[in-house]
């Protein structure tokens, strides 16, 4: 079984406003030591495993991975290669903020086999980007993407963000048109979704923002899969959309419910029938991964949460990401295979009851039977997937 390994970089010059991930502004003096325990750990885990580990995806997010310098990544890398059993046609990605990558540093991070690059543009109207506190401009993006193409990158990805406060239907078109006059191989599109601890979930509460337009958000997404449709991209999950033969490997693994190591501070992983998550705060991260201590696969030095997954949950967790999959969806032969039962025998009731709400549909291919989400559901999925939750 192919294994795909995460690598979280919490580091940023700026955490923006709407952002509720573990990241973490001015602390980039940490970072040699960062670069060490993630090293450490990478050893540690992979000591532990059942032999040695094929891997066919990696991915470094954030944060801004991209303010580790080449010389930073080399040596993960190299650790990583050390390690596992890193397959020649692996995918391996860089998530970077426009702002902080030059033609040079791209070059080299294409010479140390980064294969794939995605850029957190989220809009191209610069009064937007400081409603957002980003850190780049529109100017930023123009040459990002100029110099990944220059520096051999055939792999492409631009994050876009809509139903952000105050957003017209007009400014979210102007900024599709911008991202696909770039022709990325693949655009993933979020929803703005508020969080009480980000700046904009405080500042909504106390009336300083207004909240986003559900319809109006709903009107930007559906508008943009016909957008994109007619210019040649597939859509593939709820979120996002490739030219053929582009689809994210990595995310795929997730979607998939297949097994994952995530390193770094707050990184979770799933292996072993088992999900576990990392101490949070990079001091903590850096201090715990000094230690010898032996650990049981796939828990590391800096594991502070585990969970074992028992088959019942593990088919429930199938359900809710393969769903997500708007042309895979959820496969009746595969989950046969991989569970022994028929999923019409774990799920017949919940099944039938949003095949009967319009939610759900069969779908035939071949010799298979494809349950996925109905286009009009897939604005709806969070209340499909509860159904599929004790």
């Amino acid at each position: 079984m192919n294994y795909s390994l995460y690598l979280h970089i919490p580091f940023c010059v700026r955490r923006c406003a709407y952002c509720d991930f573990n990241t973490y502004a001015g602390q980039e003096a940490l970072i040699p030591d960062y670069v060490e325990a993630l090293r450490r750990e990478i050893e540690a885990v992979a000591r532990a495993a059942p032999g040695r580990l094929t891997v066919h995806t990696i991915f470094f997010g954030g944060g801004t991975p991209s303010l580790l310098s080449p010389r930073h990544f080399e040596r993960i890398l190299t650790a990583l290669q050390s390690h596992f059993s890193i397959l020649p046609e692996a995918e391996i990605s860089l998530e970077a903020n426009p702002g902080t990558v030059t033609l040079a540093s791209l070059r080299d991070l294409r010479a140390l086999g980064f294969n794939r690059i995605s850029y957190g543009v989220q809009s191209f109207h610069p009064e937007e980007l400081r409603q957002l506190e980003r850190i780049h401009n529109p100017l930023d993006v123009f040459d990002a993407v100029r110099w990944a193409r220059r520096a051999g990158f055939e792999n492409l990805n631009l994050d876009l963000i809509y139903g952000l406060p105050e957003q017209s239907l007009d400014r979210w078109t102007a900024t599709l048109r911008w991202a696909l006059s770039f022709a990325p191989e693949h655009l993933s599109l979020y929803a703005l979704t508020i969080e009480s601890g980000a700046p904009f979930g405080r500042w909504t509460a106390r009336g300083l923002l207004p909240l986003p337009d559900p319809d109006l958000a709903a009107e930007m997404y559906t508008q943009a899969g016909e957008r994109l449709g007619v210019n040649g991209y597939e859509q593939y999950e709820i979120s996002n959309w490739a030219r053929p033969g582009f689809q994210c490997r990595h995310n795929l693994q997730y979607w998939r419910n297949r097994p994952y190591l995530g390193f770094g501070a707050g990184a979770h992983g799933y292996a072993g029938k088992m999900r576990v998550a990392n101490a949070l705060r990079i001091r903590s991260y850096i201090e715990r991964c000094k230690s010898p201590a032996s650990l049981p696969f796939p828990l590391s030095p800096a594991s502070v949460h585990k969970r074992v997954i028992s088959r019942r949950v593990e088919m429930q967790e199938t359900m809710m990401t393969g769903l997500r999959l708007t042309r895979e969806g959820v496969s009746a032969r595969e989950f046969a295979r991989r569970f022994g039962v028929q999923v019409t025998d774990v799920f017949g009731a919940e099944i039938e009851k949003l095949l009967g709400l319009g939610l759900l549909e069969w779908a035939q291919e071949k010799d298979d039977r494809i349950l996925r989400l109905t286009p009009s559901a897939r604005l709806l999925g969070n209340q499909v997937f509860l159904h599929f939750v004790d």
